[in-house]
């Protein structure tokens, strides 16, 4: 049914034409609030004749007959529209500015949705501390540590300081962090990567993983 008074309404604002009538009174009594997106006509033909009382919607008369599943039926000759009271609605005083109100709301309501399914999710990342330990106390951890920082990838980012802490026996281990994105960088490729200096490094681990 919704489907037919769109077709209708393309041209007309009234289902009996240019004014109001029986046919818009049982058309609108048989159906629910249309879909805005899928028969916008319809829905902004809703809108108004919702505007009026039910004892004036009785008052319409004439007009073709409200579209129903199985074919239309026949149309009724078209009637002088009943004469209205000075007190009652007017139904034509401001829908131009009320059915360009619904248009822009509807349609702001559409980008607003559009930009929430448009957001980004935030990028997930984690802050990474690696412990590396040398082989003795002969390795230079100054020129290891700039080595290190030296290992570029994608969603990678080295802290610029690191630290060195003692081990036993003279030998210190370096402490050294960085900031990495969860779906880019694999912990264990880092530490691979670290592990490929293999004349300074003996071990590589993780003294802490956190997320931000």
């Amino acid at each position: 049914m919704a489907d037919e008074i769109e077709k209708k309404l393309v041209n007309d604002q009234w289902l009996g034409g240019q004014l109001p009538s029986s046919a818009d009174r049982d058309a609108f009594e048989g159906l629910a609030v249309p879909n805005p997106a899928t028969h916008p006509n319809t829905f902004a033909w809703w809108c108004l004749v919702a505007k009026f009382t039910p004892a004036v919607r009785a008052s319409w008369t004439g007009g073709a007959a409200a579209p129903a599943k199985g074919g239309a039926k026949k149309a009724e000759a078209p009637a002088k529209p009943a004469k209205k009271d000075d007190d009652e609605f007017d139904p034509f005083a401001d829908e131009g500015e009320d059915d360009k109100a619904a248009a822009e709301a509807l349609k702001a309501k559409a980008a607003e949705e559009k930009g929430k399914k448009a957001k980004a999710a935030p990028i997930a990342k984690s802050i990474i501390v690696w412990e590396v330990k040398p082989w003795g106390e002969e390795t230079d951890l100054d020129a290891l540590a700039a080595k290190i920082l030296g290992i570029t990838m994608d969603g990678l980012s080295w802290k610029t300081e690191y630290k060195k802490e003692p081990i036993a026996y003279g030998v210190f281990k370096i402490v050294i962090g960085a900031v990495v994105e969860d779906l880019k960088v694999s912990t264990d490729l880092v530490e691979e990567k670290i592990i490929e200096f293999e004349d300074e490094v003996q071990s590589v681990d993780i003294q802490s993983f956190n997320k931000l």
